[in-house]
């Protein structure tokens, strides 16, 4: 396996697309939006600027690493050489299901679909396919570059086979796989969602305003961010989508988003995304500003 599509150019897809690079891959990155494109290219020539900087990787290794990446417009052009196609687009099923129908439709008849959700059932995305024993997840954690972990997720068809060849290549890439099974959530989502959204409530209900909750977390129970800082950085909207998907796929109330959570991204507060959160991201994030809002 050595040509490796990737669908989204946004913070995850181009992470993928970087550490497949700089392992030596041939990469095509794909979105219909060339600016979206060349923003992507800059964010990763930035992020190895960093690395040579840390003396991490030699100007050379940056040099091939940018080498090895193609951007396209098209998904038919982007896919057609492809061993494995990594879906990293927004976390949108009507959104998804139409890209692994144009995945299918699209690359070669051996080649594996992958997708980075974060909770959308792969065994639903396999299902808009003829090859649902092709169909993975690649649940990667951000920023990609630096986190070790990837969440190998089984759909209910997924053969042994591309199991293991996923897992292979996680490996090779530098990444230490986690298998899980096709339920909502999967292992990541269905421990640390309910923990944020138990964090919202606390901050709701008046139990501890932000910075205590966090420094709760960080000092009593060593996690290296608090929840609310967590849930800042991954977006807050979605955060929210995957609480739905859990409460809807369970059933159970202890999966709904608390309303706080719900307020804040129907007012556009969806955390560093657009500047504000729980904490102030306008000034970067090199300091923790709590929001006006929970001052």
């Amino acid at each position: 396996m050595q040509n490796i599509s990737v669908i989204g150019s946004g913070t995850m897809g181009n992470g993928i697309a970087h550490v497949f690079a700089q392992n030596g891959y041939k990469v095509s990155l794909i979105d219909i939006n060339q600016a979206a494109l060349d923003k992507a290219l800059a964010t990763i020539a930035k992020n190895l600027d960093r690395m040579v900087a840390k003396e991490k990787i030699t100007e050379d290794h940056k040099a091939s690493t940018l080498a090895n990446i193609s951007t396209h417009t098209d998904i038919a052009d982007g896919v057609k050489s492809a061993e494995l196609v990594v879906e990293a687009a927004t976390e949108n099923k009507d959104l998804k299901f139409k890209i692994f129908k144009d995945m299918d439709a699209f690359a070669p008849e051996g080649c594996i679909l992958a997708s980075n959700t974060s909770s959308i059932s792969i065994t639903e995305l396999a299902a808009q396919t003829n090859r649902a024993d092709k169909v993975i997840g690649m649940h990667f954690m951000n920023p990609v570059p630096v986190m070790l972990l990837v969440e190998i997720i089984n759909g209910y068809n997924t053969s042994k086979e591309v199991t293991a060849s996923i897992d292979e290549l996680s490996k090779k890439i530098g990444k230490i796989p986690a298998m899980a099974n096709d339920y909502p959530g999967f292992i990541a989502n269905r421990i640390l969602m309910p923990m944020i959204n138990e964090a919202i409530w606390t901050l709701h209900e008046g139990v501890g305003k932000v910075t205590e909750i966090d420094t709760v977390m960080k000092l009593g129970m060593a996690h290296p961010m608090g929840p609310l800082q967590l849930a800042d950085f991954i977006g807050l909207d979605v955060c929210l989508a995957i609480l739905h998907v859990l409460h809807d796929g369970f059933g159970n109330p202890k999966y709904a988003p608390c309303p706080l959570l719900v307020n804040m991204v129907n007012a556009g507060k969806k955390g560093v995304k657009s500047g504000e959160g729980f904490y102030s991201w306008t000034h970067g994030t090199k300091e923790l500003v709590v929001s006006d809002s929970f001052l």
